[in-house]
């Protein structure tokens, strides 16, 4: 019995593992795909798909390491990431991922970091590419530096580390010119947008995704990949969208747990004013009290003091 278990978990996790391929990365397996949302990115017209040099991790640290596409072209490492959800902390994975991928060049090129010459190291681009539902500009940039904490130290303020992430909106209808510039990457925006408004339509997340790689491979988006790898690009995006859709539920059970703080936080404000204002009325009514007692007893004083002095006339 315990063997059966341990071998289904093996073939779950596999069978996890295969789906959980974003339909994102598979869009740009293609070298020529490839080179083409290079040549987007920079404005470039380089035509040699062969001189783009593969390095993407494949599974190292499972969630943690493994990155969507990074390759080096013309002395450039460039590290691609796919984000369905805002991070800020994209620049701390990025250093990361740029460790790995310099190391295992540093090794292929049986490079020498410890000779008293310097060795030439391909510069490091790192783009993000996000199609989350919060609302966010077409371009931003984020900086490791960021998250240092500061120490007041006496030392000069450049951070010994840095790394900077450049997060790109491919919603549809968001940085037109580098769509226009990438059909691939416009089909795949069009694609999971049609994927969401039949969602926001009211229909299932099973039925929302196969009615959308109908309506594409009818209208020529995507059609290759949708045709030949169908079965699996909808398991793909059932599970990309099922993790979109506890994203969403984990983030709005977040704000409501935050809202319900601030009513309790709001509440025992109230409370303890509320208990101030009447601890103060009750002394105020006692100073009142113990005012009025000393006037009563300043006036009998007065009103005998002047009966004894009636009495001396």
């Amino acid at each position: 019995m315990a063997k059966l278990k341990q071998t289904l978990r093996k073939l779950f996790k596999t069978v996890n593992r295969e789906y959980k391929d974003a339909l994102f990365k598979r869009c740009f397996e293609d070298k020529h795909d490839l080179l083409e949302l290079y040549n987007a990115l920079n404005d470039t017209t380089h035509t040699n798909a062969d001189a783009l040099e593969i390095t993407t991790l494949e599974d190292c640290i499972y969630m943690t390491y493994k990155n969507d596409l990074s390759f080096i072209i013309y002395s450039v490492l460039n590290l691609y990431e796919h984000q369905s959800t805002y991070n800020p902390n994209m620049p701390i994975r990025g250093v990361l991922y740029f460790a790995r991928l310099y190391e295992a060049h540093i090794k292929k090129q049986n490079l020498d970091i410890y000779k008293g010459t310097l060795i030439p190291l391909p510069e490091p681009k790192y783009i993000v590419f996000y199609n989350g539902t919060d609302h966010q500009p077409d371009c931003q940039r984020f900086r490791l530096s960021d998250a240092f904490v500061k120490n007041g130290s006496i030392l000069p303020d450049e951070p010994a580390l840095e790394c900077v992430a450049t997060m790109l909106n491919i919603n549809y209808g968001h940085n037109q010119k580098l769509m226009d510039n990438c059909r691939r990457l416009h089909d795949y925006s069009l694609f999971i947008a049609i994927v969401r408004q039949n969602l926001e339509h009211g229909a299932s997340t099973k039925s929302a995704i196969k009615a959308a790689m109908d309506q594409c491979i009818e209208n020529h988006i995507l059609e290759d990949i949708l045709l030949k790898q169908k079965s699996e690009v909808y398991h793909m995006l059932l599970n990309e969208f099922d993790l979109e859709k506890y994203g969403r539920t984990k983030q709005q059970e977040g704000r409501e747990e935050v809202q319900n703080r601030m009513v309790l936080i709001l509440n025992n404000y109230q409370k303890a004013i509320d208990e101030k204002d009447y601890a103060l009325a009750e002394k105020d009514n006692a100073l009142a009290q113990q005012k009025a007692e000393i006037e009563r007893l300043l006036e009998e004083n007065r009103k005998l003091k002047e009966g004894q002095e009636n009495l001396h006339q």
